[in-house]
């Protein structure tokens, strides 16, 4: 029997299609994954691709794993290893791994998060003032995202203010190269611009590559369209699959414009739409359609589903958001209790992190298992912060970041004095502060005493270093926390709970190195660099626990559940005030869709007639998306003067003796 024989028609169409460059339009619950991981499938079982001539890229570590999984299964039988499956960072660190001598990096550079780039920026303007960082941070995100270059972003700077952001671009990037160190926008920027000024490097990835597949292409931004295009070259072997109708990432730099850009570029684009959705009923579709209707369009497109017509979209009122989250869960208890459902089909998705608080609350009161989307990362912690900054520089000695965090946790009589007047040698002579530490500048200026510790933790890390390649990562790490003396230092510093809670942490990260290493065949340097893009949450996620899902309508996208409380539907929160101002109403309005469509069976909105804003209740308006909703809305009757007098809390009193 075919591969493809599971798949409709327009799925195995663009499953099939390899006559140059491809679109698939997959419209939400389509079936997209299905489509990428049967064409891989179709590609090594029957077209004879070479699994290592393959890549399919998607946007997140747990869509990229699902992907493997499923691709491995549909090939059952046939040797995949060598398929590559990644993510857009992945892919570029893959690369910049392999040619770091063309981006003049050492293979060993060092992967600085969002926290350490915050810290650079913190530095070269002088300030704590967490706004001003972000700003600062995100306009050079924004400029690596188009290609821009720091000389570039001051030759467009429009007015003084965007001038000032350039000139800190500009020694951010050179801090960054003193470092030997790149953030999360290089690892796509580097590569595709040492494609563009490197002919044999651009030969080399597409003679390997001879087809590549994108997952949510309609997030991509400009650094990663080229990418795809240096990849693929000529050749244009490509198939990338999106939805105008979902891109609800323009505030981050992904530009719904390259959907626009593909038909310019290549003429001979091949579009095949996918329109049956496999997840939600009749009336959900009709109504995401008529929401939509109302965005101009690039491809018209039309959901449509055979799984029955399905309840109304119900539109509930409330007074306030205490009277909106308690209405909220009542309404989930009695029907999980009239349709004996699991917790786990149930969401409850909102604009913007702050509105979960009240929700949690009243989940709580009733003792509703949750699971919020999105929360702190394991990496964010304080403890498996420290543990990373010795394995970057054991990796990297030219860190500096690495170097004055792993240098003075645990305390080791090293103050803040002895690092300034390192921090002055290194600055002189042009080196890291690891090499400063062996120089003779070193020796006459910070004196024996306070030198001493210094040479000792070098020697340490030189010592650790050379072990790296020959022992296995986990023994490694477990010899590096018992020299350190780190579990000792956790008590010192807390209180007995608090200490204990935070070396279960530190144990579990070495448990999972350990794991990782063996299965990946990784020594400790190689792992170090992957840690830096993955958020253990992601793999952590995969015990999905019989919980409601709390999530922002952001975090909830690829997402599905039975039945779905859309709430805070206002104006001013969906759509939100600031992109109204802006003129990104159809960014909002894709969000909403986005919102609509994560329900199979049912879908509930509220909106509330005041909401507290700092110490006052104000006033609010329905979103004009209800409306725009159509026919398929049901709006709440009048109650009755009797019906209106019995209290919610009565209503869950009874509910109550009926769960009881």
């Amino acid at each position: 029997m075919s591969l493809l024989a599971a798949l409709n028609p327009p799925q195995r169409e663009a499953a099939k299609y390899l006559d140059g460059p491809l679109l698939v339009l997959a419209g939400a619950g389509s079936g997209k994954t299905r489509v990428i991981t049967h064409k891989i499938a179709y590609l090594i079982g029957e077209c004879g691709y070479k699994p290592g001539s393959i890549a399919a890229i998607t946007f997140t570590n747990k869509a990229a794993r699902e992907m493997a999984e499923r691709a491995a299964k549909l090939t059952h039988g046939v040797n995949t290893k060598g398929l590559i499956v990644t993510t857009f960072h992945s892919m570029g660190l893959r690369m910049l791994r392999e040619d770091a001598k063309f981006a003049e990096l050492k293979p060993a550079f060092s992967i600085l998060d969002s926290a350490d780039a915050a810290g650079i920026v913190s530095e070269i303007i002088k300030t704590t003032d967490k706004q001003e960082i972000r700003r600062a941070v995100s306009r050079i995100s924004l400029w690596k995202n188009e290609l821009k270059s720091p000389a570039a972003a001051l030759a467009s700077a429009e007015d003084d203010n965007a001038r000032v952001y350039a000139k800190i671009y500009d020694r951010y990037d050179a801090t960054l190269r003193a470092y030997q160190a790149v953030d999360f926008d290089d690892l796509i920027r580097l590569p595709a611009e040492l494609l563009d000024t490197h002919a044999e490097l651009r030969e080399k990835w597409q003679n390997r590559l001879r087809h590549i597949l994108v997952d949510e292409y309609q997030d991509t931004n400009v650094a990663q369209y080229r990418l795809l295009q240096k990849l693929t070259g000529v050749r244009a072997a490509f198939t990338a699959v999106g939805d105008d109708d979902q891109a609800i990432y323009g505030w981050r730099g992904a530009s719904a414009d390259n959907l626009r850009q593909l038909n310019e570029d290549y003429p001979h684009l091949h579009v095949v739409k996918l329109e049956q959705n496999y997840r939600s009923t009749v009336r959900i579709l009709k109504a995401a359609n008529s929401l939509i209707a109302n965005n101009p369009k690039l491809f018209e497109k039309r959901l449509w589903s055979d799984l029955g017509h399905g309840d109304a979209i119900q539109v509930m009122p409330t007074k306030d958001d205490e009277h909106e989250a308690e209405s909220v869960v009542m309404r989930l208890l009695s029907h999980k209790f009239q349709h004996r459902t699991e917790w786990r089909d149930y969401a409850i998705l909102y604009r913007g992190n702050y509105q979960a608080r009240v929700f949690e609350q009243a989940l709580r009161n009733e003792k509703v298992p949750y699971q919020l989307s999105g929360g702190q990362s394991f990496f964010d912690k304080a403890e498996i912060k420290d543990v990373i900054a010795y394995l970057r520089l054991i990796a990297n000695s030219d860190d500096d970041p690495a170097f004055i965090r792993a240098v003075t946790t645990p305390k080791r009589g090293i103050g803040a004095a002895t690092l300034e007047k390192l921090g002055q040698v290194a600055a002189t002579l042009h080196v890291s502060l690891f090499e400063a530490v062996f120089s003779a500048a070193a020796a006459s200026q910070i004196g024996e005493r306070h030198l001493t510790p210094l040479t000792e933790f070098c020697n340490f890390i030189n010592r650790m270093e050379e072990r790296v390649a020959r022992e296995p990562a986990g023994e490694l790490l477990d010899d590096l926390l018992k020299t350190i003396g780190y579990e000792v230092y956790l008590f010192d510093q807390d209180d007995q709970r608090a200490a204990q809670s935070k070396w279960n942490n530190v144990l579990e990260f070495a448990a999972w190195i350990t794991k990782k290493g063996e299965e990946d065949e990784k020594n400790l340097l190689q792992l170090t660099q992957t840690i830096a893009l993955i958020t253990l949450l992601e793999g952590r996620e995969e015990e999905e626990s019989d919980a409601v899902r709390l999530s922002t309508l952001h975090a909830a996208k690829g997402l599905e559940f039975g039945h779905v409380f859309l709430v805070g539907v206002e104006e001013n929160i969906l759509p939100h005030r600031d992109a109204v101002d802006e003129g990104r109403l159809e960014e909002e309005r894709r969000l909403m869709y986005v919102g609509v469509t994560r329900a199979r069976k049912s879908l509930t909105l509220s909106y509330c007639s005041r909401r507290k804003r700092a110490r006052e209740s104000v006033a609010c308006d329905p979103s004009r998306f209800i409306d725009e909703l159509g026919d398929e809305v049901r709006m709440p009757e009048k109650p009755t003067t009797a019906e209106a007098k019995a209290s919610g809390s009565d209503r869950l009193a009874a509910l109550k003796a009926m769960l009881g």
